[in-house]
């Protein structure tokens, strides 16, 4: 097996489950010493963190990752132990194969190779990995680009290895997200019985047109990066578990999926504007936004497609869809072009998680060659 394999096998074998580190970073942080970076392990709360640097000039280019993961599920249902690595018909099954320890191990090697070839190559090479990415993201990435921030750490360009990939590796650039907003949202009424209603109110019934409008709503229409932005709700819950009571109160959670057409300020003022003209007796409580970023074509992003088109000969897409990633942090608080390519992502949180050996040997190359792109 190759560096990159025997290394993703490696981090594979150490149980992570989120907030978890499992050692991971320990074996992270002695392959870089070994090649000549400079390591702070950076501990916020519960959580592991690392920052990682090779050089001391501009322009920075950062690795991002996180070596927490998600739980196994039922482990009857896997093949194979979910925390023993297994090659089998050239993919590689484990718990975060490719989500996103074989991103990491991907990444590792081709900076370790890269130093090794261009020892006295220009700019800065660095890692920031955490183990608070499938947790509440709370102490992991946030805090580190907010340490990095006041000690005036520059980052110019951050590549995230996040599973972006769609049907083949480098079929899609991830070159922003869309934000997201969460609301719990609480209508008031008055409990009674199902029969006298004239001597009750309810919740359900009061909710039902304003949830109806808000869902037909057109927030914007996207733009030429981002889908219009999506309101959903995601679950509504009311009554007392009888059939004859009227409840006192119905309970609705809802998420904003939003571009960067809208502010969640814009959308907060919006949806409030509706549940008033509802009459609405209502509270709702706000999670904290995900911001939406955007990093157009330029330096990054060339380099990027550049190299897939060099190593796997294909062109791939620009992509803002899907969940929300740790470059909701590093884009607006660094300032950095930010980017997310990485494995295939058929099978991410999913029992029986693999990535292909090939693959992960090939995004070996492709980051590689980027690093060559950027520092060369």
């Amino acid at each position: 097996m190759s560096d990159t394999i025997e290394l993703a096998k490696d981090l594979i074998s150490r149980e992570s489950v989120s907030p978890e580190d499992g050692g991971c970073q320990i074996v992270l942080t002695e392959r870089l010493n070994g090649h000549g970076f400079e390591v702070e392990n950076l501990k916020f709360g519960e959580v592991d963190n690392l920052w990682a640097v090779h050089g001391n000039s501009e322009p920075v280019f950062v690795f991002a990752g996180h070596t927490d993961v998600v739980p196994v599920g039922d482990s009857r249902q896997w093949h194979t132990d979910p925390f023993t690595p297994t090659v089998k018909d050239g993919l590689l099954y484990g718990r975060g194969a490719a989500d996103m320890k074989g991103g990491l191990a991907a990444m590792t090697v081709a900076a370790e190779k890269f130093v090794h070839d261009f020892p006295d190559h220009k700019g800065t090479i660095g890692f920031l990995i955490t183990s608070d990415e499938e947790g509440p993201a709370k102490d992991g990435t946030i805090k580190v680009a907010q340490y990095l921030h006041k000690s005036k750490q520059r980052v110019d360009y951050c590549l995230v290895g996040e599973p972006s990939s769609t049907n083949q590796l480098g079929d899609v650039i991830k070159n922003g997200r869309r934000g997201s907003l969460n609301g719990s949202l609480t209508i008031i009424g008055k409990q009674g019985h199902i029969a006298y209603p004239h001597l009750a109110k309810n919740p359900i019934h009061s909710a039902l047109p304003a949830l109806d409008e808000l869902c037909s709503e057109i927030w914007d229409d996207g733009n030429e990066y981002f889908s219009a932005t999506s309101f959903q709700i995601s679950n509504i819950n009311s009554g007392t578990g009888a059939s004859n009571v009227t409840p006192a109160e119905a309970k609705v959670l809802f998420n904003f999926r939003y571009s960067t057409e809208n502010t969640y300020d814009q959308l907060q003022n919006r949806l409030t504007l509706i549940l008033d003209k509802h009459e609405l007796d209502y509270r709702i409580d706000w999670g904290v936004p995900a911001h939406p970023f955007l990093t157009p074509i330029g330096d990054l992003v060339t380099a990027c497609m550049s190299a897939i088109n060099s190593v796997l000969d294909i062109n791939p897409e620009l992509s803002t869809s899907g969940g929300t990633s740790d470059g909701r942090f590093i884009a607006p608080i660094l300032g950095a072009q930010v980017v997310e390519l990485g494995p295939i992502n058929a099978t991410i949180h999913q029992v029986n998680e693999c990535v292909s050996v090939e693959d992960l040997e090939d995004l070996t190359g492709v980051y590689y060659q980027i690093l060559k792109n950027i520092l060369l």
